[in-house]
């Protein structure tokens, strides 16, 4: 058994039976624990605030709420426990609430028609420091990406490279599977995806692809 301990999950959630779907199934994960599950942002918040309460390494949050709604919680969790990562768990497809929720710092965006398993694996990634975005979202975040203006007109420019490596990322693959993919070092790929970091000024995936679309990096093929 590892000495590790588990990762620590607050969910968010307003539908009582989803929350005991994703309470049995974490209960069956070693490695993840649901410590905490809510069914208001205001409730969560207080939480939160209050500094005799652990932290949770990673918040499970639907965006469709009564009250305060996910998108507005956001800043007010990063505020509260600024090293809590927060995964977007909902039924939101639309382009606005991807694009606000991955500019306000979400490290994920998964829809509910997710699988278990594969809000597990977003999970783990992004516990790992990597990041999880639903196959659907990234692959429309990708199509207007590559339809906006030319990347030169905003003094950003990434290379062939950078960008076909943005992509990979986007759809969601890891740089051992992009080093695969693209026939070239592990090394070589972490050091451009360190530099696509540096030059869009962010820290993960999601926030890359996020913010190049506002930017317009990708030319139209």
């Amino acid at each position: 058994m590892s000495n590790t301990p588990p990762t620590r999950i607050v969910l968010i959630e307003d539908n009582q039976e989803y929350r005991d779907v994703i309470k049995l199934a974490l209960a069956e994960v070693e490695d993840l624990e649901l410590e905490e599950k809510f069914g208001t942002c205001e409730i969560a918040l207080r939480y939160l605030q209050d500094l005799s309460n652990k932290r949770p390494d990673i918040i499970l949050l639907d965006l469709r709420l009564p009250g305060m709604l996910g998108l507005e919680a956001i800043p007010f969790i990063k505020d509260y426990s600024p090293k809590t990562k927060i995964i977007v768990l909902t039924l939101s497809d639309s382009e606005s609430d991807v694009l606000n929720a991955i500019s306000l710092g979400a490290s994920g965006y998964l829809l509910k028609s997710a699988t278990l398993d594969e809000i597990v694996s977003g999970i783990r990634a992004v516990q790992n420091g990597a990041a999880t975005l639903d196959p659907s979202v990234a692959h429309f975040l990708l199509q207007k990406l590559k339809k906006h203006i030319p990347q030169n007109a905003l003094g950003i420019e990434l290379s062939q490279r950078e960008l076909e490596i943005l992509t990979l990322l986007g759809e969601g693959l890891v740089k051992k599977e992009i080093a695969d993919q693209l026939g070239i070092g592990y090394t070589t790929v972490d050091t451009h995806v360190r530099h696509i970091y540096e030059k869009l000024q962010v820290r993960n995936a999601p926030s890359a692809v996020g913010k190049a679309y506002k930017l317009g990096l990708f030319n139209d093929e």
